[in-house]
């Protein structure tokens, strides 16, 4: 079975960096045993995702695990190869390399680096992979690459170089634009907020403390405002915007959101369950109902 296949059409994205390692070992095995084909891991200022994808994937015998995203700008090219090479051969081949340039306030303000270029900078870095060496024994099936891709210009680099993108706070109708931009073959794997509510009121509280600092980084707000958001709709938090960047409602309203990515052309979609009374952990109940197992189920 190849890793496209492993990867499967649907996934979990989840800060595990919020769990101590024995609980994100159990938060792995349970989503595995839940049906789902992959797990999805952030790379921000906690733990070394690599690290995290090991202890992640030695937990598990078939779950997919993915970065979403390693930052380049934290890792030399070479370095970054090697790392991704070795889980690949260690795991089987179940290890997803998502990357991406990050946002400026990150890198400058927050690591002093450049961050000139991004585009420019990501195709160079990706042909520096690509000449690095590895001399160590190779996995049987190179561990696939995808891109944090949002604007026209690196999905179409995304397409062209890597297996396909990694959208991260976006819609249904950014899903059509990536995959008319990308082609039918590339990979697009779009991550999506869920919340498990009928109380509007809680559904746009929770989404506004998930937006925190998300709403000023220039990367998420140009590309909300490409989606046809204005800047006082992102800024004032309108029902309108928040309604369209987080699906809540019930189990079937969620699942309709989903369907919609989909629909619109997602290849895999990866769900992040945020709890509302609970920091830390993902909403067991969403996962529970939406989960493949269940799906089969109830629709065999």
């Amino acid at each position: 079975m190849s890793l496209g296949q492993k990867l499967g059409t649907t996934g979990v994205w989840f800060f595990t960096d919020l769990l101590d390692h024995g609980r994100s070992r159990e938060l792995a095995a349970r989503i595995e045993s839940l049906g789902y084909a992959a797990l999805w891991i952030p790379d921000t200022v906690g733990r070394d995702p690599f690290v995290n994808a090991a202890l992640l994937l030695e937990s598990t015998t078939d779950l997919v695990v993915a970065t979403g995203i390693a930052n380049i700008h934290m890792r030399h090219p070479g370095m970054m190869k090697q790392g991704a090479a070795s889980l690949a051969e260690l795991s089987g081949g179940r290890f997803v390399l998502g990357l991406g340039v990050s946002h400026a306030p990150l890198v400058t303000g927050l690591r002093k680096l450049d961050y000139s270029k991004p585009l420019t900078t990501m195709r160079t870095y990706l042909d520096d992979m690509d000449t690095s060496l590895y001399m160590a024994v190779p996995p049987a099936e190179e561990a696939p690459v995808v891109l944090a891709a949002l604007g026209p210009k690196m999905l179409e680099l995304a397409a062209e170089r890597t297996k396909g993108a990694h959208p991260y706070w976006t819609t249904p109708e950014h899903t059509a634009m990536a995959r008319e931009i990308m082609g039918p073959d590339a990979w697009l794997c779009v991550e999506q907020k869920c919340v498990l509510t009928t109380d509007a009121d809680l559904a746009h509280a929770t989404t506004n403390d998930q937006l925190g600092m998300y709403a000023d980084l220039p990367n998420y707000r140009n590309n909300w405002k490409r989606l046809g958001f204005t800047e006082d709709e992102i800024s004032d938090r309108a029902p309108r915007f928040l309604d369209a960047v987080m699906a809540w409602g019930d189990e079937a309203a969620i699942a309709d959101r989903i369907q919609a990515h989909y629909d619109a052309g997602a290849s895999h979609v990866c769900i992040q369950p945020i709890d509302p009374e609970t920091r830390g952990e993902p909403d067991w109940r969403l996962l529970e109902a939406l989960s493949p197992i269940t799906s089969e189920q109830t629709n065999p």
